[in-house]
Formats: structure tokens, C-alpha cells, sequence
């Protein structure tokens, strides 16, 4: 079992920037990827950010490519989401996501298996 914790989350004005921390235990991912999601208020589900733990591939999601940047401390067990330049409309419960052995990187919810609790991420204007 992958246990996914995050935190980071806050409030911030527009343009402004955050640090977003996904902390794993239990298994090691090896093979696996761990992506980020978020979810506003009446919204669904959608993709932001994810990584292969092993060689560190990324895929970003249009909305935030140039933006954020999503990174991985393999020694820590720990996957970021720097996220820069933020806007209004990046407000959101973020949540950190993982899948155990993976050979692509999914960039839907149901991709992935193992799922933490959600930080917020709030922008003000």
C-alpha cells in the first residue's frame, strides 16, 4: 500500500507562487508515476501535473505548462509542484495521486490507484 500525504497548500494573491509537497510511504513506486489533480468547488477532477518516480519523465496539463513545474526527490519519497505565476482560476483542492508500476504517464484520475487527502490552494485577485 502507497500512503500520499500533501501539504503546501495556502492562500495567495494572483501571481503569486506555492510549493506543493506529496510525501509517499509504504511501497516504493519503482516503475510507477505520481500525478497531481485538482478539484474546484462544482468542478470535476482534472489533470495538472505527473512524473515516472524513476527516470522523471513529465507531462503538464495546458493550463499550467510554463507555469508549474512538478519535480521528484527520489531519496526523500517526495514529489513537488512548484507552481508559479498563479491566477484565480488555479484555486482549488489539490491532491497528490500514484500508481504503483506504470509504463506510460497517465494523465486521467483513473490512472492512478493510491490517492492523498487534498491540500487547498487558494488565489486571490
Amino acid at each position: 500500500q502507497v500512503h500520499l500525504v500533501e501539504s503546501g497548500g495556502g492562500l495567495v494573491q494572483a501571481g503569486g507562487s506555492l510549493r506543493l509537497s506529496c510525501a509517499a510511504s509504504g511501497r516504493t513506486f519503482s516503475n510507477g508515476a505520481v500525478g497531481w489533480f485538482r478539484q474546484a468547488p462544482g468542478k470535476e477532477r482534472e489533470f495538472v501535473a505527473t512524473i515516472s518516480w524513476y527516470i522523471g519523465y513529465t507531462s503538464y496539463a495546458d493550463s499550467v505548462k510554463g507555469r508549474f513545474t512538478i519535480s521528484r526527490d527520489n531519496a526523500k519519497n517526495t514529489v513537488y509542484l512548484q507552481m508559479n505565476g498563479l491566477k484565480p482560476e488555479d484555486t482549488a483542492v489539490y491532491y497528490c495521486a500514484a500508481v504503483r508500476d506504470t509504463l506510460r504517464l497517465p494523465r486521467v484520475a483513473s490512472g492512478y490507484d493510491y490517492w492523498g487527502q487534498g491540500t487547498q490552494v487558494t488565489v486571490s485577485s
